[in-house]
């Protein structure tokens, strides 16, 4: 859940890196589109509409290549609603995240009886991290490409996450990039090169991530950052709630205090849910009905 939100964040603020990197287009005129797909619901993990080229840009993040159903089925569904709704052209990159000998990285088509679909694959850690480090937005993806020298490459990022002049932007980027380098590098090596600090102060991740971790320990948890922060968040329902209450806040303004009782009742389950669709609220009313809809 940590990579995958942190990268739709990542796409959302910073559209104009990833059409730029992805499709070789210098778009601003582009449109973020719900990533909640018509029919029975399913979720793209990022949906970007160029509006004078009449394109719809559709990542897909994947730490593993096991995905339920196949993700090779997955993308031809995701392709079939968006033409169905949107009737434009359509382009498709699922983004591998972390380095595998799974065949399964290879594949780049659904194929069956009477239809084949494509799609582009890339895997990250076969890049040239000379283009990712260019952009702001993309330089949390450049601590997982290709390097002889992957300590090297962590300080490049490190050094220029630091010369972005926007203190908030600057906290941000860096916060996501010590989220993704914690797929290929030990926290001790990430704590040398990008402030810790930075995690403490962003009022986006670090506080809730913190306290995530701190609780998931507390219920057992055999694995602390040392395997990755996400532990902490996913396996501590309370941590979860604190993310969940105040990306709500930040989203709407303050909740009433009779929605965070109904909130104090979700499960680990529902919080998560509520995690993926809160973005797509507009007001409290939109809370309320979700929570209606649950409940029902």
């Amino acid at each position: 859940m940590t990579y995958d939100n942190t990268l739709k964040y990542l796409v959302e603020q910073y559209p104009e890196d990833f059409i730029r990197y992805l499709l070789a287009s210098q778009a601003t005129d582009i449109q973020i589109l719900k990533t909640e797909l018509n029919q029975e619901p399913i979720r793209a993990d990022s949906v970007t509409f160029l509006q004078t080229a009449n394109q719809i840009l559709h990542l897909e993040f994947q730490t593993l290549p096991a995905s339920t159903p196949p993700l090779p089925l997955r993308m031809l569904d995701y392709w079939v609603r968006l033409y169905r709704q949107y009737n434009c052209d359509i382009e498709q990159v699922v983004i591998f995240l972390k380095p595998t000998t799974s065949e399964a990285v290879f594949v780049d088509q659904f194929t069956a009886s009477n239809t084949t679909h494509h799609y582009r694959v890339i895997r990250i850690w076969e890049q040239d991290p000379e283009s990712l480090l260019l952009s702001p937005g993309l330089l949390p993806l450049a601590t997982l490409a290709r390097t002889d020298s992957p300590q090297n490459l962590l300080q490049q990022v490190a050094v220029q996450v630091s010369m972005i002049e926007e203190e908030a932007t600057k906290q941000s980027i860096s916060v996501c990039t010590q989220l993704l380098a914690g797929l290929v590098f030990e926290p001790e090596l990430i704590r040398q090169f990008l402030r810790r600090e930075d995690m403490r102060e962003s009022a986006i991740y670090q506080e809730i991530l913190e306290e995530g971790l701190q609780e998931g320990r507390q219920r057992g948890i055999e694995q602390g950052i040392e395997q990755g922060i996400e532990q902490g968040i996913e396996q501590g329902r309370q941590s979860e709630l604190r993310l969940v209450i105040r990306l709500l806040t930040r989203r709407l303004g303050s909740i009433n205090s009779q929605l965070q009782s109904r909130l104090q009742e979700l499960s680990l389950a529902q919080l998560e849910d509520l995690g993926e669709v809160l973005l797509d609220f507009a007001s409290e009313a939109d809370l309320m009905n979700w929570l209606n809809t649950i409940e029902s």
